[in-house]
């Protein structure tokens, strides 16, 4: 039998508390079902096209069915998914101010197939404005085909990030090349320009909740809520100057201020943001009539990746955290 910390590397935990998924070896496998389904509204609705002719535009999601998943194994991820969408859409001819109607059907989105090659069918209700049909046809479908195309990428970055877990070795070796990179730094005799202005956003979103402010807030702040809304490991120091981290490490920060039932403001980031640039995070507990209101302001969002804090704080956020509310109320 060989002794603790020897034999096949595989199999050696690399100073991991859950030994998960050591050197990536073991297959993983994420549903990305829910994930796609929101991610494909996102970038359907609302794609328009234009010319002397008239102007059309998709107006709603009116069917998403199929599945999508992604497995890593190996250190390699392979990716899944089947999808059969229906979009609805609508037009104005210019001259005449007629509006028309019409549905896209894309019948096999799938890893089978190039984008470029995926069906997309396009249809209208009866009468005049073929005008209009033709143009969803042409310049409609090239960008409903960018818009897969975008979904794709997405899939395969922004949904995966975490899958693939650093190793020893590599965490050793990046380490080295930053010492070393620190050294070349310090013996340039060259001004250095650190950093660079990145064009960012600020939200607002509100949502309400049925529970206390106290309850709410304990949410946020109790290691073990944290963790059962979030459904992963979570480190969590909830006081000014505390550091936490969330979703395995994918979104980190530290707690600037916070004022017991009334207020929480973080320095707040994610993995895949540019480096050391965190965004401010204000939550404001409000309580009203039987509910409490939970006011999001946030400054400093890369431009790029204000759809994904939506979605992050829409559905990993507020919709988990509504259903562990239902949970603790049915357990009394």
């Amino acid at each position: 039998m060989a002794k603790w910390g020897q034999g096949d590397p595989r199999w050696i935990v690399e100073e991991r508390e859950d030994g998960t998924n050591v050197n990536n070896w073991h297959w993983t496998e994420r549903d990305a079902t829910s994930w796609s389904k929101g991610k494909l509204r996102e970038l359907l609705v609302g794609i328009a096209v234009e010319n002397e002719a008239g102007r059309c535009e998709t107006s709603e999601l009116q069917q998403v069915e199929g599945e999508a998943s992604c497995s890593s194994r190996r250190g390699k991820l392979i990716f899944f998914y089947e999808w059969n969408i229906r979009l609805g859409w609508k037009g104005t001819i210019k001259e005449s101010g007629a509006k028309h109607k019409g549905l896209i059907e894309i019948p096999n989105l799938s890893e089978e197939n190039e984008v470029d090659d995926t069906e997309v069918n396009v249809s209208k209700k009866k009468g005049d404005g073929d005008v209009l049909k033709d143009l969803m046809k042409t310049a409609g479908t090239v960008k409903v085909r960018e818009a897969l195309g975008d979904y794709l990428k997405a899939l395969k970055t922004e949904f995966t990030t975490g899958m693939i877990l650093p190793t020893k070795a590599l965490a050793n070796q990046e380490l080295t090349i930053k010492r070393k990179l620190s050294e070349n730094a310090s013996q340039a005799s060259s001004p250095v320009v650190l950093g660079v202005r990145i064009p960012t956003v600020a939200l607002h979103m509100t949502e309400r909740f049925d529970t206390t402010v106290e309850q709410l807030y304990s949410i946020f702040t109790v290691k073990d809520l944290v963790q059962k809304f979030s459904k992963s490991a979570a480190v969590l120091e909830a006081e000014k100057g505390g550091k936490f981290q969330m979703f395995g490490g994918n979104i980190t920060g530290e707690y600037t201020e916070l004022l017991t039932n009334r207020k929480i403001v973080m320095k707040w980031r994610f993995r895949n943001w540019p480096e050391e640039h965190y965004a401010t995070v204000a939550l404001s507990f409000v309580p009203t009539l039987g509910q409490t209101e939970l006011q999001l302001d946030c400054k400093g969002v890369p431009v790029c990746k204000e759809e994904n804090m939506k979605f992050c704080w829409q559905k990993q956020h507020f919709e988990e955290i509504k259903g562990l509310l239902q949970l603790i109320s049915l357990n009394g």
